[in-house]
């Protein structure tokens, strides 16, 4: 039986002689028990008969699951790369290079750790023990240890081949990723951005038989030092997600203080079964689920219930979940279980929001009470807001007029966060920032201490308001 989708990615570029014995390697190889797969070749404008040999072997064996892809002109690895993921249709991928140097062989033994939930990335290395190598290019060899030390020390790993092809990972994590190298920079980047992004890496050892520059090996000196301004870039660079959003949050995420400050504010309201919706990437998690006999994270988008799942699935009491908050049925199998639904800066993305508070309220069993947190004044909205998928701010009126259209009771309106409205104007509406600077982030969360003191005697509106709403006995 069928349970899962495995993309196999060939970027393809000159490789007349080799690719139609890798295709039928790649077909031909075993994967793990209910998995599937499909390949997607993406030809890189090649200037010989390449295409010609994938298009004869996909009319060859119409059972295969091939799509070719073609780009009208030649950019490179990562291009080649970057069109496939985009593409990927399965819940893994994995990087197949058009020649034979790699072994599909090996995909079971590179896929266990992703198959068995421990791994988001999976690099099979050609420098851990492992069955044959072809013997090579001392020099060659010298550069990949070279360039992995120094990604390893930008990115705090203890990698022994950065730059292998095989790169197996979850495809909604490379999804999330924008790919800016065309060439081989891609090798360094995706090493950089997983790690920056905090993905559960593994290495495995695998086979390589490499072959020689008069076989047909492309990679030279000058990706050498590509590569090494890559992975500068990719060190510096604050593109870590394809949308605003979820960069946004990575930002807080960097603000370990200020998450703990609002948990504390809405702390004192909250009782031993929790919901929370709209977790993204668990920052409130963290500080919310520690002493609760039940708690369950709810999020719509598969990256962050995947992030949840790997940071918060070793608690007993917890259990991450899908949960669109626009759509009814979601919210049936959790309907009168809890004491407490947490919703933080989720109300302002929904169109219709009187409608999500209507169901939230199903959750709820008597008496409990719904948190929710969301930004003030309709007079801030920026460039920031709209980024992000803001479809409005509240003001206190406002938000009580919903609150209570929904048949909560309103038991208290708290105020957060004053100090950082004037710096939310001035990003989104005198700068037009789309997107949160980490630095920035940094260097308020160092601050926060500072903050709590001065906070309530600040004498202009706060960034955010708190709704402590009950659903009547």
């Amino acid at each position: 039986m069928i349970t899962s989708l495995l993309s196999i990615l060939i970027p393809l570029y000159n490789e007349e002689e080799f690719v139609g014995e890798l295709l039928r390697r790649v077909v031909a190889a075993s994967l793990p028990a209910g998995l599937d797969r499909e390949i997607i070749v993406v030809n890189d404008c090649s200037t010989d008969g390449s295409a010609e040999v994938v298009q004869d072997f996909i009319a060859t064996h119409p059972e295969a699951r091939i799509r070719l892809v073609h780009h009208d002109r030649n950019q490179g690895k990562g291009a080649a790369v970057r069109t496939a993921i985009k593409l990927a249709e399965g819940e893994f991928s994995v990087i197949q290079d058009s020649d034979l140097e790699y072994d599909p062989s090996e995909y079971t033994h590179l896929l266990k750790p992703l198959l068995e939930g421990k791994a988001d990335v999976v690099f099979g290395s050609r420098f851990l023990v492992s069955g044959e190598r072809r013997v090579l290019y001392y020099w060659h060899s010298l550069a990949n240890h070279l360039l992995t030390t120094l990604c390893n020390i930008v990115s705090d790993l203890n990698l022994t081949d950065m730059e292998t092809c095989y790169k197996a990972f979850r495809t909604t994590l490379a999804q999330s990723i924008p790919i800016q190298s065309d060439r081989f920079g891609l090798e360094p980047e995706l090493t950089v951005k997983f790690a920056r992004r905090r993905a559960r890496i593994y290495e495995t050892p695998i086979s390589y038989h490499g072959r020689t520059y008069a076989e047909g090996k492309k990679i030279g000196l000058k990706d050498a030092f590509e590569a090494l301004w890559v992975i500068v870039r990719s060190k510096l660079t604050s593109q870590l997600y394809t949308d605003r959003g979820p960069q946004a949050l990575d930002a807080m995420s960097l603000a370990p203080k200020f998450n703990r400050w609002m948990a504390e504010t809405i702390a004192p309201w909250a009782g031993k079964k929790v919901l929370e919706i709209g977790a993204g990437a668990g920052n409130m998690t963290r500080e919310l689920c520690p002493r609760r006999r039940k708690y369950v994270a709810t999020d719509i988008d598969p990256e962050y219930l995947a992030q949840l799942r790997n940071g918060f699935g070793h608690r007993p009491s917890m259990q991450v979940a899908l949960l669109n908050a626009t759509e009814a049925e979601h919210y049936v199998p959790f309907a009168g279980q809890f004491d407490t639904v947490v919703c933080l800066n989720v109300l302002e993305h929904i169109e219709d929001d009187l409608g999500t508070l209507r169901r939230i309220y199903s959750l709820l069993e008597p008496g409990g009470r719904l948190l929710l947190l969301v930004p003030n004044g309709p007079e801030a909205y920026g460039t920031l807001d709209a980024a992000i998928g803001h479809f409005r701010r509240y003001t206190r009126e406002s938000l009580a007029i919903v609150v209570k259209q929904a048949d909560f009771e309103l038991e208290e309106m708290l105020t957060f966060t004053r100090i950082s409205w004037p710096g939310w104007r001035f990003t989104g509406q005198v700068l037009k920032a789309t997107t949160l600077s980490p630095s920035g982030v940094r260097v308020f969360d160092r601050l926060v201490w500072l903050w709590r003191k001065v906070d309530k005697s600040l004498p202009w509106e706060p960034a955010s308001i708190i709704a402590i709403a009950r659903r009547p006995e």
